[in-house]
């Protein structure tokens, strides 16, 4: 007879065997399964390692983490996106230092109080650090368990999620609760694939419905993605006469948040790309350009929408005046050999690979 216990037993069984090398796996430590956790958050594990570690070693603590400046946090978080990440687990670092004495809340519930930390990311840190019978349910889990089910509901409803987050909680068992979330995850992620999951080679096969009915890649069930919007974007690579560049910081709310760029922005129906750069920079730093050639286009997508970027060459006219932080956080006047002490975003890191291609020609 199939019982939950012999599900654990099963799951359990081939985690232990697996025993997949990953840089956190094994770690108790709340400030490290933090961080990898939110680093794991849509981002390949190949891409976190390199990242992780660096990161521990510029900030071993949540002390260390809490005392430094975002911008250095958002430089060494560079190229690893979703970069809202970066800011909450500052500000989490802070509020751990100065309303917890560096100590990390020991309940899911806690947890949540704290920046960034959903109840996923709550469940996995309290279940791994501190041995709590907490539930997770990522995109993994939930692939999983729409299996294990056959559940034909849509699970990008939120009463599906709900009975699913209820699901995962009546599975837990009584001990070794870190480790069975992790082997959750790793079956997802290993065995139990989006498409072509290896069946032949799942651990709890014989506990799956969706396999004993045929029905495992119709499962998940999910409603059509609507189509993915595209915007034209303008950047203004804006020199003066020292040889300059002019660069903006981006506000802390919103999409790449306190993250550097050329500044410009989204064009407007019926607008030009030479009218939208020269009204943006009008709207965010109060000066006026000349207008240029264009110097580069770059093609990127994020989550929800793709743009094309179109960067131009731009004169600053001195006499319009001094820039000014009109919808911006922050701007500076930066020679080309010191860009890298900003971080930026993918696009924008693709304008300066162009500048500095064109550059190396030049010598």
């Amino acid at each position: 007879m199939l019982t939950p216990d012999t599900f654990t037993a099963d799951l359990l069984g081939w985690y232990d065997a697996l025993a997949i090398g990953l840089p956190w796996r094994g770690e108790t430590d709340p400030y490290r399964v933090w961080l990898s956790e939110i680093m794991l958050q849509q981002t390949q594990i190949e891409t976190v390692k390199p990242y992780y570690a660096r990161f521990l070693e510029a900030y071993p603590t949540v002390g260390a983490l809490a005392a430094a400046p975002l911008d250095d946090v958002l430089k060494r978080w560079e190229g690893l996106g979703y970069y809202s990440r970066a800011r909450n687990l500052h500000r989490a670092a802070q509020t751990l230092a100065s309303e917890h004495g560096g100590q990390f809340p020991a309940s899911a519930e806690g947890l949540q109080a704290l920046p960034g930390i959903g109840r996923y990311t709550a469940g996995a840190i309290a279940s791994i650090a501190f041995g709590e019978r907490a539930p997770v349910l990522d995109g993994n889990v939930i692939r999983v368990f729409s299996r294990l089910d056959d559940l034909a509901d849509d699970v990008t409803q939120p009463a599906v999620i709900a009975r699913l987050w209820s699901r995962a909680e009546e599975r837990l068992p009584p001990a070794r609760v870190g480790d069975y979330n992790q082997a959750l995850m790793d079956l997802g992620r290993v065995v139990c694939k989006p498409r072509a999951p290896l069946c032949d080679e799942c651990p709890v096969r014989a506990h799956c419905r969706a396999c004993a009915s045929g029905t495992q890649q119709q499962r998940p069930v999910k409603a059509a993605k609507a189509k993915t919007p595209h915007y034209d974007v303008t950047a203004g690579m804006i020199w003066n006469a020292r040889g300059e560049l002019l660069i903006a910081q981006r506000p802390l709310d919103g999409l790449l948040g306190g993250l550097w760029e050329f500044p410009g922005g989204k064009t407007e129906p019926g607008e030009t790309l030479e009218a939208c750069l020269a009204r943006e920079l009008r709207e965010e730093l109060g000066i006026a350009v000349e207008v240029g050639a264009l110097f580069v286009v770059v093609r990127h997508a994020f989550t929800h929408f793709r743009i094309t970027l179109h960067a131009f060459t731009c004169r600053y006219d001195a006499d319009s005046g001094e820039p000014q932080a009109l919808g911006v956080r922050d701007w500076a006047w930066v020679s080309p050999d010191r860009l890298d002490a900003y971080s930026f975003g993918k696009a924008d890191r693709q304008v300066i690979a162009e500048l500095r291609r064109r550059q190396g020609m030049l010598l």
